[in-house]
């Protein structure tokens, strides 16, 4: 596996997770008190969170230098 395509799946999969973390503390933040807490709305929407996540890293991410990729150097 080039070290590219590892960088790339990386940062993707760092930015999926916070993705996902903050899809559900947004998710908990709706409940009035702990008990009233919608366990598999969390879980389905984080999973979602992260799934788009990925697909839109697809696009780009900052984090990884496309410049290199299309080079003779990378």
């Amino acid at each position: 596996m080039k070290f590219r395509t590892r960088q790339w799946m990386k940062a993707a999969a760092i930015r999926a997770i916070k993705t996902m973390a903050q899809t559900a503390i947004a998710t908990i933040g709706t409940s009035a008190v702990i008990s009233d807490i919608d366990w598999k709305l969390v879980v389905s929407a984080s999973a979602v969170a992260g799934i788009l996540s990925v697909l839109t890293s697809i696009a780009g991410l900052p984090e990884v230098d496309d410049t290199k990729i299309y080079s003779k150097e990378g």
